[in-house]
């Protein structure tokens, strides 16, 4: 599985890599959020080279470390044709590697934790930087299934309905009223299932989830679930503006094919010397943070940008992992200005998550190629196809295991249970004891 996992994102990766250049042609991608190239943007990366800090510590005057930057000397650099002979200066290789994409990938097993797979980046000989769990970036989207998880266990139903519909909130960061968009246009004023809303990603649905539960509560949930970045109480979590890691948002996406118990992700399992015998055991944990209900009806959730019209994940059915389909479970994530694409998949033997983004926020694509499905989800489907049609691996798909306490179908044209909270008179409390303007 993990030379299916790089071979995966060097295939994709190559691919995307042309496609960005050709976008920028002969502009510099670092830019501000008004599209303009940010002046002194290489100077100020420069300065936080081991080099440039070597110099400066070995009490070179400033302008004579700048001449040093600038001095044109052989070397070999990263291309995805293959290393290659070159001559340039400092600050030059450092302009030739800010225009790169990179990635991250991880796989493990639900059931155990095993790793499967873990893929830090594109090239670890010249990018030594691990995007899996050292990296941390804003999940956007696929931060969400933390939020309706939260609505799950605390009463609601995949298939209680909210109105797609401007969500206000008092305050969030910086103190202003904040009424948070949807990705494609104004609210429609349509009912939406809670699994259609997350399947469609629908931003006013999550704010809604966020608005009534409060964000403290959702943090709460994120805690248990095992992201361990520190996150803000603020209303803006329902969008996933907070960075976390692959290897935490992996863990919660595990946690819900395995029944609602979380495992720590282990990939040494013993030392034993030469002769076999054991110099050290890790000790792993696990803890049951979801009932097997509520982790049941996400997995119910999840397989809905994959089946219900409209879903982000829609587009894996353009690739050969077809027959999968049934057993997948998925979400998508984009954040603002396309700066980071996630895709983060499930099935009850695997689940495998993706990043993809520049090495600064500011370097990104300025449109949609830069969303989450079209920058990450390439790469999860190739790996998965690849581990389902390797013999020496048998891949064998299953249903997610249904608790006995959910005895009836999960089809929402047939399946209604009493809502426990009625969207279209429900108004929300207080969020974080401040001022609220209620529901709108």
């Amino acid at each position: 599985m993990q030379a299916h996992a790089e071979a995966a994102m060097t295939d994709w990766m190559k691919q995307l890599q042309a496609k960005f250049f050709a976008h920028w042609k002969n502009r510099n991608p670092w830019i501000d959020e008004n599209g303009h190239e940010i002046k002194g943007f290489i100077d100020r990366a420069a300065r936080r080279t081991p080099h440039f800090r070597e110099l400066q510590e070995a009490g070179i005057e400033e302008d004579e470390i700048w001449k040093e930057m600038n001095k044109k000397v052989p070397m070999r650099v990263f291309s995805w044709k293959g290393e290659r002979d070159t001559t340039m200066s400092p600050l030059d290789s450092i302009r030739y590697y800010k225009r790169f994409l990179h990635s991250g990938l991880m796989a493990m097993e639900p059931t155990t934790g095993d790793v499967k797979a873990w893929v830090g980046g594109i090239d670890f000989k010249y990018f030594q930087y691990d995007h899996v769990k050292d990296g941390r970036r804003q999940p956007g989207s696929s931060f969400k299934p933390i939020v309706y998880a939260t609505a799950i266990d605390n009463g609601f139903s995949p298939c209680f309905t909210v109105v797609d519909a401007p969500v206000t909130f008092a305050k969030d960061v910086g103190g202003k009223p904040w009424t948070p968009k949807n990705a494609d246009g104004p609210p429609s004023g349509r009912q939406f299932t809670l699994r259609q809303a997350m399947g469609r990603s629908i931003n006013t649905v999550s704010a809604f989830l966020v608005k009534t539960l409060t964000p403290g509560k959702v943090v709460d949930y994120a805690e248990r679930l095992g992201i361990s970045s520190p996150l803000e109480a603020v209303p803006s979590i329902a969008l996933g503006t907070q960075d976390v890691s692959i290897y935490d948002l992996l863990g919660v996406y595990s946690t819900f094919a395995n029944g609602g118990v979380w495992n720590e992700p282990r990939y040494i399992t013993r030392i034993e010397d030469k002769n076999g015998n054991l110099i050290w055991e890790p000790v792993y944990r696990d803890r049951e943070v979801l009932n097997e209900e509520t982790a049941y009806l996400m997995t119910y959730m999840l397989q809905g940008a994959v089946q219900e019209r409209g879903g982000t994940a829609m587009g894996l059915r353009r690739y050969k992992v077809a027959p999968l389909l049934p057993y997948i479970g998925a979400k998508t994530g984009t954040t603002q200005n396309y700066s980071d694409g996630w895709f983060m998949g499930i099935m009850p033997n695997l689940a495998a998550g993706v990043w993809v983004g520049g090495d600064d926020r500011s370097i990104h694509f300025r449109d949609r190629n830069g969303e989450g499905a079209k920058m990450a989800m390439p790469i999860w489907a190739t790996f998965i196809e690849r581990v389902a049609n390797d013999p020496a691996i048998n891949f064998q798909p299953g249903n997610f295991k249904k608790p006995a306490a959910i005895s009836v179908s999960l089809n929402c044209d047939d399946y209604q249970i009493t809502p426990a909270v009625d969207s279209t008179a429900y108004k929300p409390p207080t969020v974080s004891g401040l001022e609220d303007e209620g529901f709108r």
